[in-house]
Formats: structure tokens, C-alpha cells, sequence
């Protein structure tokens, strides 16, 4: 039978969370609002929609949401031509492609930002199909771009691995019923991705990569 490797992007093959943070954080200061950094860096996985009311409160003047998604855009825009991809992101996707693993993405990114994210990773030649979040109406930690990154490889749950950094990764996973791995390369602590339904939790693609004889992908 088929099986797939689900990976998150951002922060799991790509280190790109702080720049995101940093992007958000100038988005809402332009519109006068003061967030601390570590409170942005603890809502990055989410879409924006679900990111802005998370720091802002529904109370807000819902009528801002727009100017500052197209803000964070802008901003993060300026890195697309050097966003970095973490080491050996590129030759886990293609050992697991050799394996026999169909390679799916489950990203929130989309447009050029996905495709500049896919230019830093640098293996398109291994990567089956893309769940971005033009293809889904909820983004994590709603189970809907795991689903869909499953449909796309035409495999059920109990055949698919999905790996991430975040708890929106983690919660999004183990709603959909595939087996989850964590990476800490996101910058979020082993204990919150293990309690958000990591089986396994690794430092990085290398030392999963390191790690694929007797790890989840064994």
C-alpha cells in the first residue's frame, strides 16, 4: 500500500518562524498596536485570520484584519529571494521519496511565498503534491490540510506520517489520526509539542534524517 510523509513548512523544513515573527511584529506596531515578540512567535503556524484574533482579541476593530495580513505579506515579502531552508530539509524529502514515501506539503503558505519556500528547500523533484492554504477553508489546528495533504496522496490515516513544529501542526495531526513528529527547530519546547500529540520529537530534517532506520519513517 501507499504511504505519505505530511511535512509542515514553515519552521519545520524552513527557518523562516522568526522572520515571520518579526514581519508580524512590524504589521501591528504600523497600526499601533505594541505585541511582544515571544506572544507572536507562540501564535506562528496559525492562519492570519485565526493569529490576529488570537493576539488581539475579538474585540477588535475587525475592519484592520486585512491591512494587516497584506502588512505581514509586504514585510515577509522583502526575504522571499533568501529565505534559508534547514540542513538536509532537501535530502530528507528525497530519501523518503527513494523509500518509497509519497511526499506531501501541509502549508499555510500559498502564491509566491509558497514557491519561494520551495526554491529555499530545493526538492521539488521528491515532492508529490502541496496542500496549501488556497486548497482548505480552515487552516491548522483545524485536521483540514492534513485531510486534504492525504486525499492528495490517496492513502488513509493510519499509512501517513505528518511532521511539524508547532502545536497547531501537532493538534491539526492528531485530529486528522496520523501519527505525529515533532521538530524543535520551530522553537517550540519538546513538552508542548509531546502534550499537542508528538509520538516523537526530533532537533531538526537532519537529525531526523539521521534518525531514519529506527525512527517513524522506519
Amino acid at each position: 500500500m501507499e504511504r505519505a510523509a505530511v511535512f509542515d513548512v514553515d519552521g519545520t523544513l524552513a527557518d523562516t518562524n522568526h522572520l515571520h515573527v518579526v514581519s508580524w511584529w512590524e504589521a501591528f506596531r504600523q497600526a499601533g498596536h505594541d505585541i511582544p515578540m515571544h506572544a507572536i512567535h507562540r501564535s506562528i503556524g496559525l492562519g492570519s485570520e485565526d493569529l490576529i484574533a488570537g493576539l488581539l482579541g475579538e474585540r477588535r476593530d475587525k475592519d484592520q484584519d486585512a491591512e494587516l495580513s497584506a502588512a505581514h505579506k509586504a514585510l515577509y515579502g522583502q526575504y522571499f529571494d533568501r529565505l534559508p531552508a534547514f540542513r538536509d530539509a532537501g535530502r530528507l524529502l528525497r530519501r523518503l521519496d527513494q523509500d518509497g514515501w509519497q511526499v506531501v506539503l501541509a502549508t499555510s503558505a500559498s502564491g509566491p511565498e509558497l514557491s519561494a519556500l520551495r526554491r529555499a528547500i530545493s526538492a521539488d523533484d521528491a515532492i508529490t503534491a502541496t496542500a496549501s492554504a488556497d486548497d482548505v477553508e480552515e487552516g491548522k489546528p483545524a485536521p483540514e490540510p492534513v485531510e486534504h495533504a492525504l486525499e492528495l496522496a490517496g492513502v488513509p490515516p493510519e499509512r501517513a506520517v505528518f511532521v511539524g513544529d508547532t502545536v497547531w501542526d501537532m493538534r491539526a495531526g492528531s485530529r486528522a489520526g496520523v501519527r505525529c513528529v515533532g521538530v524543535l527547530c520551530g522553537g517550540i519546547p519538546r513538552r508542548d509539542l509531546e502534550e499537542a500529540g508528538a509520538e516523537s520529537v526530533y532537533d531538526d530534517p537532519a537529525h531526523l534524517l539521521a534518525s531514519l532506520k529506527d525512527g517513524p519513517f522506519a
